[in-house]
């Protein structure tokens, strides 16, 4: 060994081997498989040193190395190459992503009215169940206004029954006024019809008096003339004192009948005109009647107009009803409840801090969960709703969760952004979008991990396509 470390250095102290004629007298070497370590530089030689010849080496026996190093090349590129083939088998049917994350519904608890905090009977971190209380505010103030809505609610009422009994009262009163104001415009229909009856007869009458009237007078001046020409005849001595006494009862019988007769015309006169008054009372009395009918209708009217405040009335009653309501309401709004299931965070609500509606005052984080992956454009040809994908969490490196896609998204991650680009201005720079990808977990894969699984952990998606 000392020969061949001595002389395996050259002359200039450079440690050069000769590995050709070596590797040529080691074909019948197989056992040995490695030299033993180089020894250290010896220090530099002397000129006298120089000069002495090399003794020469023998040759090393280095085959089996040789072979080894072939045989590990060899498996290497088996080895690569079936790695190489699968990942291109495993590239060819999978799309994987890490820009991915853990979502979920986060719902904002915020109240609804103006009030102060009386309780928060729930913590940071607690589990809670849909409806369960959350935040309780002060109920006093929002309690009187449902005791002022009701009691606005019983006037309302009272007012529509009066306003029903008035309808009924002037109801009735209307249509006994009507029927006996119809009856009277009747009777008074009925008396005209009578009196212009008795006039016709009593101007019949007048021109029988009349003529009866005529002939007294004939008679009367008959008679007369009789009984003066026997008054002559009388004096002169050529009648009886009896003729001259029947010529002048006779006339004085003439007399009176004519006097008679114009009393029959004054009596037909006077009835005329008795019956003209009677005409003309009963024309009094028929407008009289259709005056009444006429007052009857305006109470028929009246009834219409208490029909109206009636329906005001109810109006009111529903409008008082709806402020009994939105009282209601607004004291259930009193008692803040959970939305959904899930975990309380974010928890800022105190008790006695006053309150304005909209006032955020804690979270609810729900127990629905599911990863929302952000794939290139260029990684969708092939993914369909229901591809069948595996998803490990930072949170969780040793386990994988399974699912399938739900959905992808309407439109990429930028088009939702508060400045969307516009690429119809300026330069254009082609950048590959991303579009996010909606993929529910296995129920099964994440049992244990439920209450440890969150919104916003980081994950890593991979889906296998087809």
């Amino acid at each position: 060994m000392d020969s061949i470390n001595q002389n395996s250095y050259g002359s200039n102290g450079h440690g050069a081997i000769k590995l050709d004629s070596s590797m040529k007298n080691s074909k019948n070497s197989a056992v040995e498989v490695l030299d033993p370590p180089a020894p250290i530089a010896p220090p530099l030689e002397t000129p006298e040193q120089t000069a002495i010849p090399p003794v020469p080496t023998p040759p090393k026996k280095s085959s089996a190395k040789k072979f080894v190093l072939l045989g590990a090349l060899g498996v290497g590129a088996i080895a690569a190459s079936v790695f190489g083939y699968r990942w291109w088998q495993f590239a060819s049917t999978h799309e994987e992503t890490d820009n991915a994350t853990v979502a979920g519904h986060v719902y904002q608890i915020s109240s609804r009215i103006p009030g102060t905090v009386q309780a928060v009977p729930v913590d940071d971190n607690q589990a809670v169940t849909q409806g369960q209380p959350l935040i309780k505010l002060d109920q006093r103030d929002y309690q009187v206004k449902v005791s002022q809505a009701q009691a606005a609610l019983v006037a309302a009422q009272r007012q529509a029954e009066a306003a029903q009994v008035t309808i009924t009262q002037s109801g009735a009163s209307a249509q006994a006024q009507t029927t006996e104001a119809q009856g009277n415009v009747s009777g008074a229909i009925a008396s005209i019809a009578a009196a212009q009856a008795a006039v016709s007869e009593a101007q019949s009458g007048v021109p029988a008096a009349q003529a009866e009237l005529a002939q007294a007078n004939a008679n009367l001046e008959k008679l007369q003339a009789d009984y003066t020409r026997y008054q002559t005849l009388f004096s002169s001595g050529a009648i009886a004192r009896q003729q001259l006494d029947s010529a002048k009862a006779a006339y004085d019988v003439a007399l009176a009948q004519r006097s008679a007769a114009q009393q029959g015309i004054n009596q037909s006169q006077a009835k005329l005109a008795q019956v003209q008054q009677g005409v003309t009372s009963a024309q009094a009395q028929l407008a009289a009647s259709q005056g009444g009918l006429q007052k009857a209708q305006a109470s028929g009217v009246q009834t219409d107009v208490d029909r109206s405040q009636y329906a005001a009335a109810n109006a009111a009653i529903a409008q008082a009803q709806a402020k009994l309501a939105e009282a209601q309401l607004q004291l259930s709004y009193t008692t803040i409840t959970a939305p959904a299931a899930g975990r309380i965070g974010r928890k800022t609500a105190e008790v006695g801090e006053q309150v304005q509606a909209g006032t955020p005052l804690m979270a609810v984080v729900g127990n629905d969960l599911w990863v929302t992956a952000n794939f290139k454009e260029t990684q969708l040809a092939r993914m369909h709703p229901g591809s069948v994908v595996e998803v490990k969490l930072d949170a969780f490196p040793n386990h994988m969760f399974t699912g399938k896609v739900n959905s992808l998204s309407p439109a990429s991650g930028a088009e939702f952004a508060l400045l969307p680009p516009d690429n119809a201005t300026g330069n254009f720079t082609k950048v590959v979008q991303r579009i996010p990808v909606k993929v529910m977990l296995d129920a099964a894969s994440i049992k244990g991990y439920e209450n440890q699984i969150t919104p916003g952990m980081s994950a890593a998606v991979t889906v296998e396509i087809q």
